[in-house]
């Protein structure tokens, strides 16, 4: 194969002995010119400088491939021994890297648009961009693409729909896709997956397997396992975040009132009552209303309220205060409708309590740890109490039994108590008999866990002032009297979504959470203890 000049009348001529064309073949079968060097593929052979054309004549490159060589070159070498030689020396191969098919990813997907909503709850951007992130994950597992996209659109409704903020959304968004990557099938554990090679720490290369459990400098015990902190071990490591005198009084707990048998005090600010002892305020809409000498309204009056709690949002132009029910802004009508007014009652209502009391103890028993949730519904003289529900260390319930009021419920409070008519028909246990249940399995050193216990021994008549309360242990950024929610702290902390029941909370649900939280918490103070 050679190069030839345009011009018919040109004749070829070689290159000389001393200077060679190194040519190769491309992947679409062209002749490229690569390098001029002492020597050119084995395939091809040269002749030997010939004399120079005549003066205006164009030379033409040539590389003969199918001729062979004129003779050896002066010296005594061949020609091609000593280009072959010099190719060795000066040329290096290369390996044309193995074309892979491309996976489907996000770029190359027509992505679906969540279509903007004016006044959502949750912004139009976060949610594309999670959508985004569940289309990506389910692209791994799903069979086609389509699949990935119609099964991430699912996700993102389903956690739309469960979260009534953005706060919340972006709780169960964040579960949604640890969820989704759980589904993509993993390689085999402790392999490399690059190279299937075994992944072998540096500790372990320098001192062996003992290494990675041993340290040779500095002491370096090992963080405390779930399994570790049970029994007496978490009792004595409780006993540090127990609430102190101090905090009882100013979270609202009932002490034993100094003058009356069975009656308690509180030493929080009381509100202001109203003149009229037949005058009430309704604790959801704030309305003031009559009632009678048994407690039941006057007048059939309905109650519009927010349920949610108010909260402070980033507007255009500053702040807005809204509630997280509806997001309507603080002032507005209420967004639920109940058939009449109710109030809260039980710190007007301070007689009856039970206190708990010391008991003896064998050498190697400990008073016990317990967590604790109660339930509450409305009725003609506050909130009463309508179950309650307790767990051990070990998170399974030891005590759990709907409780019948003294008085009559007007209103269930279904949303947040989880107790409807029908739980209590076949009740006949009252708040005496659970007041002896839990004098009977508690004593004044029992450490009892809960969010707000304060609220839950009001509602009980139980005074006892061993207690870990998770809202005091987790406490609001702007202090008294802001409180977390439970939700929150389990969303936040140990990323799980509790009370998304639209049948109402569970107290035995709330219970585990509070318990799981408070040993959560032992773990991570004793990490930075080290």
């Amino acid at each position: 194969m050679s190069f030839r000049s345009p011009c018919p009348t040109a004749r070829p001529v070689p290159l000389c002995s001393e200077m060679h064309v190194l040519l190769t073949l491309n992947d679409r079968g062209c002749w490229v010119l690569c390098s001029s060097v002492m020597g050119v593929l084995s395939s091809c052979s040269h002749v030997p400088c010939a004399p120079p054309a005549p003066t205006g004549a164009k030379r033409t490159l040539a590389a003969s491939s199918g001729q062979p060589p004129n003779g050896p070159e002066p010296g005594g070498q061949p020609l091609k021994a000593r280009t072959l030689s010099g190719m060795a020396s000066k040329t290096t191969a290369t390996v044309t890297p193995k074309r892979v098919a491309h996976s489907p990813s996000l770029q190359s997907l027509k992505k679906p648009i969540i279509p903007k909503e004016f006044g959502g709850k949750v912004p139009t951007v976060i949610r594309q961009r999670y959508l985004n992130l569940f289309i990506e994950e389910c692209l791994k597992f799903c069979s086609s693409n389509q699949e990935a996209i119609e099964k991430a659109l699912n996700e993102e409704k389903v956690a739309y729909d469960r979260s009534p903020s953005k706060n919340i959304y972006l709780n169960v968004a964040v579960n949604t896709l640890k969820k989704l990557r759980g589904l993509v099938p993993s390689p085999t554990p402790g392999l490399n997956k690059t190279s299937g090679r075994r992944v072998v720490s540096h500790e372990m290369v320098l001192g062996g397997k003992l290494a990675t459990k041993t340290s040779f400098s500095l002491s370096r015990p090992s963080s405390p396992r779930v399994e570790d902190l049970k029994g007496a071990a978490l009792y004595g490591r409780l006993k540090e975040y127990l609430l102190t005198e101090d905090q009882l009084k100013e979270n609202g707990y009932p002490f034993p009132h100094p003058e009356r048998p069975g009656g308690a005090v509180i030493f929080t600010a009381e509100d202001k009552k109203p003149k009229d002892s037949a005058c009430r305020i309704c604790c959801r809409c704030g309305t003031e209303y009559l009632v009678s000498s048994s407690g039941r309204c006057v007048r059939e009056e309905e109650c519009y309220y927010h349920w949610g709690r108010l909260r402070r949002n980033r507007v255009a132009g500053g702040w807005e205060t809204q509630y997280t029910c509806c997001s309507a802004a603080i002032g507005s009508a209420g967004c639920q409708v109940a058939k009449q007014h109710v109030q809260d009652g039980r710190k007007e209502n301070l007689e009856g309590f039970v206190k708990t009391f010391d008991k003896e103890l064998s050498e190697d028993a400990h008073p016990g740890v317990y967590a604790l949730d109660c339930e509450m519904s409305y009725t003609t003289y506050g909130l009463e109490l309508t179950r309650v529900t307790v767990v051990d260390t070990d998170m399974r319930v030891v005590y759990d039994t709907f409780v019948k009021p003294d008085n009559e419920i007007v209103d269930y409070n279904t949303r947040f108590s989880g107790v409807t008519e029908a739980d209590l028909v076949d009740t006949s246990i009252s708040l005496r008999d659970v007041q002896a249940v839990l004098l009977s399995m508690f004593s004044a050193d029992t450490v009892l866990i809960g969010h707000s216990l304060e609220s839950d021994l009001l509602a009980l008549k139980v005074i006892h002032s061993t207690v870990v309360d998770t809202s005091v242990l987790f406490p609001h950024r702007l202090g008294l009297p802001y409180k977390r929610s439970l939700r929150n702290l389990m969303a936040d902390y140990l990323r799980r979504i509790i009370q998304d029941n639209v049948d109402g909370h569970s107290s035995s649900e709330d219970a585990s959470a509070c318990m799981h939280l408070v040993i959560w918490k032992i773990r991570e103070d004793a990490k930075t203890k080290r």
